[in-house]
Order: structure tokens, then C-alpha cells, then sequence
């Protein structure tokens, strides 16, 4: 109990390497997403490491958001939503998903508009005709709104089952772009995944007390859901394919709804039929299935349901199925309510796309594999070749190869994608642990043979001062790259600062017990 008391640092590390190597190969850690009742990763069969773009293959997109700024506005105590739709009533062809209005901004109140239709000098003129004074409008969206596109993005991502995907921003001093990394799946998915903004609504379409044919819009919006299940195949009882959904019941949400499909008719007696897709002039009331202002779906309703609804019982168990007109509709309906829509529209066409094919993301895999060998192989025939003492040169070299393990397992852990910037940091932290370890064990050795562990522990802690202050110079050099968004170079100075921190902490402390036990008696 003594002697693993005394070398508590060794232990320390052969628990997290065990740890490490659990959680990079063990089954139960294995990150799966369902999609369609199948599992997928983007990692391999062997270990639990995900690979991004570089390694794995897949669609790197990178594109802004579209719309205006207007800055310091003059709303007083009024409702955002009422200024929302004061705004969107002055524009042509827009409305409120159109407008957004945030406080407490670093430019005081804001109004932005997102309509790619829109007009700076339109926008202005709505403003003014609104009565809403402001300071000035600019090309762009606030940092909440990006913030909240990011969220969303991930959202649809993660909901569509594409593991190992990431979502950032970035900027190249001319604005801001979003940048969207999915591995192992080909543009025209990614593109169809995210290009679209997800605004989902009901609408009932009826004829009103003068027998004209009108549309009355949202009825039902996406946050008025309180649940969306998984999008149904069609099936003998239910030809359509399908996302069963049930409605919020608090703030009369569903009281709302179910008075209004009484009122129009489309809980009529006996239910409605919907021909609104062959004769719309001469139809049923109909439910219509919106998605960005696209009606994808028209359906009536039947006898059962409608009944429930006559009578108010629906309203105390509010659940209904929403019916498309294809299986990949019903999907994206089920993704784009659960993920939300995004504050703006993503301008693809004023990006960049690129495309890495599966088979030269698996040769980078295997050149990445040759070149961390060869990094090792190098570094331990250098290390050979200063001590020519195997009990001083074999310790060094295991426990900096050591380092990159830890870190594989926290890649592991974190479901982080793996690419060619992050496989630069391990090769940097495995020659940088080295350099450490050298400094060490030059410190140590230097002023000849370690007489008593007392000693070695004046000299190993001249030497560690040293390293210590390095590992402070790194970290405060990465801490930029690691904070600011500036794509693969982040994942390059996140995973260079952890090495750093676990050489520090654990390693560098390990190898300084292996080493006094090694050179010392007492």
C-alpha cells in the first residue's frame, strides 16, 4: 500500500489509459443514431472513433444567411410580436416568420428581415410606414440570430441521423458563414437537408359566409406541437405515409384549434372529404399541410375525429395524424418540426460546396496512419540515439505515445470527428510530449547519478518549472485559435491545449515517478 501510495501518478495514468481505451473500443460506447429504425455512425467496426470530412468522405458547405439589420429602433414598451407583424403587414409578400424583433442587442433593439425579395430602401419604407424610427440597416443578421441558426442546423442534422456531422460559424473579415460538415453523405442531401427553412403550418382552406373559397393561415404553427412522432410508411389501415402529432393543450392551444376546424367545417357532420388537389372550387373544407409557405398536402377529416371534435372530447386528449404524399415528405415534416425552422435562409448560392469522396477519405485515413508510424518511429530512433539507455528511452517513449491515447479517448468520448487538423495535434503533442519528457530527464540526469530521492524530487521540480511554463506559453498562444471561428484550426488548438493539459497533469508527473524508481535506491 506504501509503494502505491508513493507512485499515485503512475496509477493515475494506467487508470485514464484503461478508461481510454474503453471507451475508443468498447462496444457499449459505440455512438449510434437511428434513422429509420437503423443504426449508423461514421466511425469505423473496430473502434468508436468518428471521422469528419477529411477521413470519412462527405459535403462540406459553407454559406451565409440571408437578410437585413436594422439597428437601434425605437419600439418603446410595444410587443416584439406586434412589431413583428406591424413590419411584415408593410411588406410586399412577407410576413411574420419573415420578421424578427430582439431587445437588449449591443445596438439597442433590432428588426431584421430575412426575405431575399426584400429591399434595403423597402425595408426602410416599411419601417417608416410602421412608425418605427431607427438608427441605421445593414447587410446581415445579429449574433443571436446566428446563434439560433447554428441550433437549429444541428438540430435537422442530428434528427436526420448524420453522426459525426459539425455546425459552426465562421468569418473571413467580410462577414459571417455558416459551415456545415457532414461525413459520408453525398451535396444534393446535405443541400436538401438544410437549404429549405423548415416554417411548418396548418391552414384551412373553406369557403367563409359569402361563398368565396379562403385560406386561414396557421392555425396551427410549430410551436404549438406537443409531440411529433417518427414519420409512418403507409400500411394497410392507413394508405398515406404519416407523422402522428399531438397538440399543446396548455393556453387553450387545442380548445383553439378545435373550435376552429368546427367553425369552418371541416369537422362537419359525418367529416369532411378534401378534393382541394382536383377541383379546389368545389371542395370540402380542407386541412393543408404548409411547409415554407408550400402547401405540401390537403386532407379532410373523418367521421370519428371529427365527432370528437363536435362534441369538445378531442380537446382533452389533443392527437392527430398529419398525412403526405411520400415517405421522404413525411420525414422531413418529422425532422423539421422537432429541429424547428431556421431564423434565415442559408444562401448556398453565395457559398462554397465541396465534396470528399468515401475512397480518398479512407486514403487519408491510411496515409494519416503511415505518417503517425513514422512520427513514432522517428521520434523513438532520436530518443535511442541521445540516452542509448533503454530503462531511460523506452518509459519516454511509451508514456508520450500514452498522451495521444488519452486523447483518442476523449475524441472517442465527446463524439468528436476526427480530420487531418486534429491528427496534426496529436503528431505536434506527441513531439512537444517528447521535448518535455527530455527536458525532464536532462534535468534529472545532468549533474550526474541521483544519490536519494530527495535528490531526484529537488531536480525534477527545476525541471517540471520549466515544462510548466511552456505548457502556459502554449495554452495562452492556442487559446485564440481555440475560442475564435476559424474552422479546421480550432480542432487543431482545442486537442493541442488538452495534450498539453494532460502532459502536464498527468503524464509529465507519471514519467517522474517511473524515472525516480528507476535511478534511485532510497
Amino acid at each position: 500500500m506504501e509503494k502505491l501510495k508513493s507512485n499515485w501518478r503512475l496509477t493515475l495514468l494506467a487508470v485514464i489509459l484503461l478508461v481510454s481505451l474503453f471507451v475508443v473500443f468498447s462496444p457499449t460506447m459505440a455512438p449510434q443514431t437511428n434513422v429509420g429504425g437503423e443504426n449508423a455512425t461514421t466511425g469505423d467496426r473496430l473502434t468508436n472513433l468518428q471521422y469528419g470530412l477529411d477521413l470519412a468522405g462527405g459535403t462540406r458547405i459553407r454559406a451565409p444567411l440571408i437578410g437585413m439589420t436594422a439597428e437601434n429602433v425605437d419600439i418603446g414598451n410595444e410587443s416584439t410580436t406586434n412589431v413583428a407583424a406591424a413590419v411584415a403587414n408593410e411588406l410586399p409578400d412577407s410576413d411574420t416568420t419573415d420578421v424578427s424583433v430582439r431587445r437588449g442587442t449591443l445596438n439597442g433593439p433590432t428588426v431584421e428581415v430575412v426575405d431575399p425579395d426584400v429591399s434595403e430602401s423597402q425595408f426602410g419604407d416599411a419601417l417608416d410606414a410602421a412608425g418605427y424610427s431607427y438608427e441605421s440597416i445593414r447587410d446581415g443578421l445579429t449574433q443571436e440570430t446566428r446563434d439560433e441558426a447554428i441550433n437549429v442546423i444541428e438540430g435537422k442534422v442530428n434528427q436526420a441521423g448524420l453522426s459525426g456531422a459539425s455546425v459552426q460559424q465562421v468569418t473571413d473579415g467580410t462577414g459571417f458563414f455558416m459551415l456545415i460538415e457532414v461525413p459520408g453523405q453525398d451535396r444534393s442531401n446535405v443541400i436538401d437537408l438544410i437549404e429549405q427553412r423548415g416554417n411548418v403550418r396548418i391552414d384551412i382552406y373553406h369557403q367563409n359566409d359569402a361563398g368565396e373559397y379562403v385560406t386561414e393561415r396557421a392555425v396551427l404553427t410549430q410551436n404549438d406541437f406537443a409531440s411529433i412522432s417518427n414519420a409512418r410508411q403507409p400500411s394497410s389501415q392507413n394508405p398515406n405515409p404519416r407523422v402522428p402529432v399531438s397538440i399543446r393543450q396548455d393556453e387553450g392551444i387545442a380548445e383553439e384549434f378545435q373550435s376552429a376546424v368546427v367553425e369552418t367545417g371541416v369537422a362537419q357532420q359525418g367529416g369532411a372529404t378534401c378534393r382541394y388537389e382536383e377541383n379546389p372550387q368545389n371542395t370540402d373544407p380542407c386541412l393543408q399541410l404548409v411547409v415554407d409557405g408550400e402547401v405540401i398536402n390537403s386532407f379532410g377529416m373523418n367521421s370519428d375525429l371529427a365527432n370528437s371534435m363536435r362534441s369538445g372530447e378531442w380537446a382533452q386528449s389533443p392527437s392527430f395524424v398529419l398525412t403526405t404524399t411520400s415517405f421522404e415528405e413525411a420525414q422531413e415534416i418529422a425532422i423539421n418540426l422537432r429541429a424547428g425552422a431556421l431564423p434565415a435562409p442559408l444562401a448556398i448560392d453565395q457559398g462554397t460546396t465541396s465534396f470528399v469522396s468515401p475512397t480518398q477519405g479512407e486514403n487519408f485515413r491510411t496515409d494519416s496512419l503511415i505518417i503517425g508510424l513514422l512520427a513514432i518511429l522517428t521520434v523513438s530512433g532520436v530518443v535511442f540515439a541521445r540516452y542509448r539507455e533503454p530503462q531511460v528511452a523506452l518509459p519516454m517513449i511509451l508514456t508520450a505515445f500514452s498522451e495521444v491515447l488519452i486523447l483518442l479517448g476523449f475524441a472517442a468520448y465527446l463524439g468528436y470527428p476526427l480530420d487531418l487538423s486534429v491528427i496534426a495535434s496529436f503528431i505536434a503533442v506527441l513531439g512537444t510530449g517528447v521535448d518535455d519528457l527530455v527536458i525532464i530527464a536532462d534535468g534529472v540526469m545532468a549533474e550526474g547519478d541521483v544519490s536519494s530521492r530527495r535528490v531526484f524530487s529537488s531536480r525534477f521540480k527545476k525541471a517540471f518549472w520549466v515544462i510548466g511554463v511552456a505548457a502556459a506559453t502554449t495554452i495562452i498562444a492556442m487559446s485564440p485559435l481555440a475560442v475564435l471561428s476559424l474552422g479546421d484550426l480550432r480542432g487543431f488548438a482545442i486537442f493541442t491545449i488538452l495534450g498539453v493539459l494532460v502532459g502536464v497533469f498527468v503524464t509529465r508527473p507519471a514519467y517522474g515517478d517511473i524515472l525516480r524508481n528507476l535511478l534511485t535506491e532510497r
